[in-house]
């Protein structure tokens, strides 16, 4: 049976048909985040401390590192890349335990983060273009770590299946060249918005099963693309990734963590509740009426995704008589208390997580 072995310095992550699903958590990426970018050049690190812990407390196993921040000062990434994938690799290590995925489109970059590494990364990623193929397995081969495959190559992202199944056999066949196991190749088969072709979920169940009964290999994806420009994204996730997981995906690269409320949609609805007449007791704080109103949180907590995958462990007999399910569904530690329940996080503040 495949079995894909990830490994931070004390923890393993396995992917595998009969493993729990593997929750990749994508936060620490500045792309499309101009805060967190600005952040990074600045030398400020706070936001990808808190991501870090947040994602782990909220059940990543596995946690992304992504440093491609275009710098205003000096746009060349190949020179910025690697000092600063050094520098978070570092950072993120020493905060929390579990095992890290090394993601850049830089080669510079992802030596950078494997050699500062502890234990065994999975690397996000290689691609079916040559030279990509050619910079990438080298390094696959020299540091003895697992990759993600991602199916398109020199003729860019096809949007018939079979070229993409194409790609990512391919790509297997060229790792083996290199004495690198299929086990070790994790395959992203390429997930396409639902809302721009309407059989993106029908391909990518047909690609999973298809890799995993053709080619023996573990699947990933940017479990969010099957959702963009949508309404409700959260309910299409929810449902594509426990159908995703039934047609034999291992793990996928997302966010676990449901954001907090922000103090502007507190301040909206308590204006809305006030101008219905109803009054609220005047030791009512924030946390209690976000909670009572059914806005969420204020403190970063497990999102829904997390339970919809929870559940599905529990419902493929990956979660044995249900004990992971049961403690993401016990009440909330009270403030100050150790222990996590039902999209809570833990008490006290901990040197890692």
């Amino acid at each position: 049976m495949t079995r894909t072995v990830v490994e931070s310095k004390t923890k393993t992550a396995v992917l595998g048909f009969d493993e729990p699903f593997c929750v990749i958590g994508e936060r620490i990426n500045p792309t499309g985040r101009k805060k967190l970018a600005a952040e990074l050049e600045a030398g400020d690190f706070s936001t990808v401390e808190k991501d870090a812990v947040a994602q782990v407390l909220a059940g990543a196993t596995v946690l992304d590192i992504n440093a491609g921040v275009v710098y205003n000062s000096n746009p060349n990434p190949n020179e910025t890349e690697p000092p600063l994938m050094r520098k978070i690799v570092e950072l993120v290590q020493g905060l929390v335990d579990v095992p890290l995925c090394i993601d850049s489109s830089v080669p510079g970059a992802l030596e950078a983060g494997l050699e500062i590494c502890e234990g065994r990364p999975l690397l996000n990623s290689v691609t079916g273009e040559e030279e990509r193929l050619e910079q990438i397995l080298p390094l696959v081969k020299k540091y003895n770590v697992p990759v993600v495959a991602i199916s398109n190559d020199d003729t860019g992202i096809s949007e018939d299946p079979d070229v993409r199944f194409a790609v990512a056999k391919k790509i297997v066949e060229r790792a083996a060249d290199f004495g690198i196991p299929a086990h070790d190749i994790v395959v992203d088969p390429l997930v396409m918005p639902v809302g721009a072709m309407a059989t993106a979920g029908l391909q990518v169940f047909a690609l999973v099963r298809r890799l995993r009964e053709e080619l023996g290999v573990n699947t990933t994806c940017g479990a969010s693309n099957i959702s963009f420009g949508l309404p409700n994204r959260h309910g299409i996730n929810n449902a594509f990734l426990p159908m995703a997981m039934g047609a034999g995906m291992t793990s996928a690269i997302m966010n676990p963590v449901a954001l907090p409320v922000t103090q502007k949609a507190i301040a909206e609805k308590k204006a809305a509740v006030e101008a219905a007449g109803i009054i609220l007791p005047e030791a009512m704080d924030d946390e209690a009426f976000v909670t009572m109103f059914g806005l969420g949180s204020t403190k970063p907590r497990a999102g829904k995704e997390m339970e919809a995958i929870r559940a599905a462990n529990f419902l493929t007999n990956n979660d044995p008589h249900g004990g992971e399910w049961i403690k993401f569904n016990k009440a909330p530690a009270a403030e100050g208390e150790e222990g996590r329940g039902r999209g809570g996080r833990a008490g006290g503040r901990r040197r890692r997580a």
